[in-house]
């Protein structure tokens, strides 16, 4: 079919719909010097090996491997296996866009299947996608199952959730019947406040959803909030957004919780400036119908041999039509198997060590900074690998300069999210920090005045 421009006299009558005379007006948004650039301006080409000089000078002016980072908020450095980045990087992982014909995508097929049930073994549920975008996505396609489920239009979200997962949640639901009301925490503790979250619950709310870790890095206690939540006959949705904590924690499924969802970008994805990351939603069986995303399933052929189909593929391009429950278009998948490679790589035992071991360097962290003159841990317990650190002698942001000019990037400032919360940072700490790393932070510290 040959491609038709559009006439003049086409592009008129679009102009009198838009109330507009020219197409420049358009871009009248974009400040002037940026519209229309001279072609002059635009450099002459250059041979390979000169572009490839030039892209180095841009390269080398990137310095983040000089500094010891200590931040979190939702993205977390963990060690990945040399052997992770070299499979998933094999064209028959990387070339396929999605398992359309089963009959020539078995690996692929199976691939996801193993990352859908390791992701059931460390949530505890029974059934998980594969996959979605990142966490904050995930959090807002829980929000969406939930009230798809219940028929009711009136959801609860933790003060405590991540602001940004928030406010992705506020972006899905803006043009769509659906309440959303915040339950506060409690000051003291960091948690859910489970007074106020039985007095806001009622008839008319379909769920509740919640994260642990939180934001602040405090566990919560999911078994008394699923408890409180099923008192109500609505739906407990968890939230996590730093997936290692799942080796090391109570399953949600054992405490009562519905809908697990989060990132799991610290499965083997590399921080990588903002993506892409893997966004995952385990559930109980009940949710089948209804889950986003898709679904591989294992069976067997004609002749009794073992074979893997999309179960369940719920997206608006195929029969559910407007029906559907998921726009998750494109290849989210490989992120998945690429998570897969590196659960398997670790193995049960492995992951059980790293999350140990985030826990206890940041332990000892806690410990050690508890007892700076200068500092104060404002959340001293039921953390993971995340803790609030106020100083109250110096603003953060002055604090923050004189780290960095050590190479120390000490923590994410809260009152970038959080105001109340001005001075005080949010620090994590994973297996990648050696203690002598650490002990450099906390010497860093205790220098501060």
């Amino acid at each position: 079919m040959r491609y038709l421009p559009l006439t003049d006299a086409d592009r008129e009558s679009m102009r009198r719909c838009m109330g507009i005379n020219d197409t420049a007006e358009l871009f009248a948004d974009i400040p002037q010097k940026y519209r229309f650039p001279a072609l002059e301006e635009i450099p002459e080409a250059v041979g390979e090996n000169r572009l490839l000089e030039h892209f180095r000078g841009f390269a080398a002016a990137n310095r983040h491997e000089e500094y010891l980072p200590f931040l979190g908020g939702g993205a977390y450095r963990h060690f990945i296996p040399e052997v992770v980045a070299h499979l998933s990087a094999k064209g028959e992982f990387l070339t396929p866009y999605t398992p359309y014909q089963p009959e020539v995508s078995q690996g692929s097929l199976q691939a996801v299947f193993e990352y859908q049930t390791m992701i059931t073994q460390l949530t505890g549920m029974d059934i998980s996608n594969a996959s979605l975008y990142d966490g904050g996505t995930a959090a807002a396609e829980a929000l969406l199952l939930m009230q798809r489920k219940s028929r009711r239009s009136r959801i609860l979200v933790a003060e405590s959730l991540h602001p940004e997962y928030r406010e992705i949640i506020q972006t899905y639901i803006q043009n769509l019947d659906i309440q959303v009301e915040t339950v506060p925490m409690d000051p003291a503790t960091a948690r859910v406040d489970q007074d106020k979250l039985k007095s806001m619950l009622d008839a008319q709310t379909g769920g509740f959803i919640f994260q642990s870790p939180n934001f602040f890095g405090v566990i919560e206690d999911a078994a008394a909030i699923s408890g409180i939540t099923r008192s109500m006959q609505a739906y407990s949705a968890q939230i996590v957004a730093e997936a290692m904590s799942l080796a090391f924690l109570k399953p949600a499924g054992e405490q009562g919780v519905d809908i697990v969802a989060g990132e799991a970008q610290s499965f083997g994805l590399p921080l990588g400036f903002g993506g892409p990351y893997l966004g995952f939603m385990a559930t109980k069986t009940d949710f089948l119908r209804q889950l986003p995303g898709r679904i591989v399933g294992e069976t067997v052929d004609v002749e009794n041999r073992r074979g893997y189909v999309l179960t369940l593929s719920t997206r608006e391009q195929h029969i559910k039509r407007e029906k559907a429950t998921s726009n998750i278009c494109t290849n989210q998948a490989w992120c998945a198997v690429r998570a897969a490679m590196y659960m398997a790589t670790m193995g049960e035992k492995g992951l059980i060590d790293i999350a140990r071991t985030n826990h206890f360097n940041t332990a000892y962290f806690a410990k050690h900074a508890a007892g700076l003159p200068n500092m104060e841990l404002v959340f001293p317990r039921n953390f993971f690998n995340e803790v609030v650190l106020r100083t109250p002698t110096i603003p953060v942001e002055k604090l923050l300069a004189r780290l960095e000019s050590q190479n120390i990037l000490g923590g994410i400032p809260l009152k970038w999210f959080f105001p109340e919360y001005a001075n005080c940072l949010l620090v994590n700490i994973t297996e990648m920090h050696r203690r002598s790393e650490i002990d450099r932070l906390l010497d860093a510290l205790r220098g501060v005045q």
